[in-house]
């Protein structure tokens, strides 16, 4: 706490750049945090406005010197060499996003400092993205549309999507949000996750050890994985060739989770139905990648689970949740494992 009994709270902005975060200029509307969104939500916490202070900054232009001050830190991003030094009285990092695969490794996280994530802020409409991705690869779109890009006009009919077998990898805030709005549909859902544990909406949920075991029974290849060493290749050639030729395949957790060349050749060899992906490094996509032209694959801009209207309201209201408990000394949510990286 600073000498007025407040804490001090430092919120790191960053301005756009390509291959950063936010690397469009339609993304730091988005993303940014202002003093004027700040206090707006928290007007919702009257008990804590008289015990914040707040200081707000654009990527490192004043960071040595405000984290001299600071306790806590909201940030997507930071500068980690000497952090302990720099900022003694750190005991606690928010990052706005629900991935944290760009602090990797956590070794430079002093010991007193909790680091939390995102998760959960982006269910909504991850999940409506997930019903949305689902439907149209249940639907032929990728097809479709490609077809539309040659001019052809083929008739390519489809059935509703109750029985067909949606293979979830990663059933976390994201996979599970997807996973409670396909469920309604009379789907088959076999979750995938490191313990095998219960699912609500799966017919059942296996280890990731036994991955190999479910693939060949997908119709609809679903990933929402962080990216961290275990998840690291995760989907790779020799995996993708297990699925059936009529498979569509959705990624909207990170690009590290599956060899986007071999689904590219898979793709354009007609032995997978189709895919949608949502996330890639880097991010924007080169102009010469070959994903731009790759027959049967829709491409959106990593916008699957972001609310461009609420992203920062609903990160406030987390935060602002997380600080009640942290002034109370109670447990953060969402707080980073620092062996398993999320």
């Amino acid at each position: 706490m600073n000498e007025t009994g407040k804490l001090y709270v430092h919120v790191k902005n960053n301005r756009w750049a390509p291959g950063s975060f936010p690397n469009t200029p339609e993304g730091e509307e988005v993303f940014t945090i202002t003093e004027e969104r700040f206090k707006t939500a928290l007007t919702a916490f009257p008990n804590l406005a008289e015990k914040v202070e707040a200081f707000f900054d654009w990527d490192e232009d004043t960071f040595d010197t405000s984290m001299a001050r600071a306790d806590v830190l909201l940030t997507w991003n930071l500068p980690t060499d000497g952090l302990a030094e720099k900022a003694r009285n750190l005991r606690w990092i928010h990052c706005i996003g629900a991935g944290v695969e760009h602090m990797l490794p956590l070794s430079w996280l002093p010991d007193a400092v909790d680091l939390t994530n995102n998760k959960g802020v982006h269910s909504d409409k991850a999940g409506e993205y997930g019903l949305m991705a689902a439907l149209m690869l249940h639907n032929w779109m990728p097809a479709i549309v490609t077809n539309q890009r040659k001019h052809i006009y083929n008739t390519l009919y489809s059935t509703p999507i109750a029985g067909k077998t949606i293979v979830v990898v990663g059933t976390g805030s994201l996979g599970g949000a997807a996973i409670r709005k396909l469920a309604p549909l009379g789907t088959n859902i076999i979750g995938v996750n490191r313990r095998g544990g219960d699912v609500e909406g799966c017919t059942r949920v296996v280890q990731t050890s036994d991955l190999d075991s479910v693939l060949p029974e997908a119709d609809i290849l679903y990933l929402a994985m962080p990216d961290t060493p275990e998840t690291n290749g995760l989907i790779n050639r020799d995996r993708l060739d297990s699925l059936k030729p009529t498979c569509g395949v959705v990624n909207i957790g990170r690009q590290s989770a599956m060899d986007y060349d071999a689904l590219c050749d898979k793709l354009e060899a007609g032995e997978l139905a189709g895919a949608v992906l949502d996330v890639f490094t880097p991010e924007p996509i080169e102009e010469n990648s070959r994903l731009w032209d790759t027959p049967n694959l829709i491409i959106t801009p990593h916008v699957s689970a972001d609310d461009g209207d609420s992203y920062v309201p609903l990160t406030l209201d987390l935060f602002f949740r997380n600080l009640e408990r942290f002034i109370e000394g109670k447990d953060l949510l969402n707080r980073v494992d620092r062996e398993l990286g999320y």
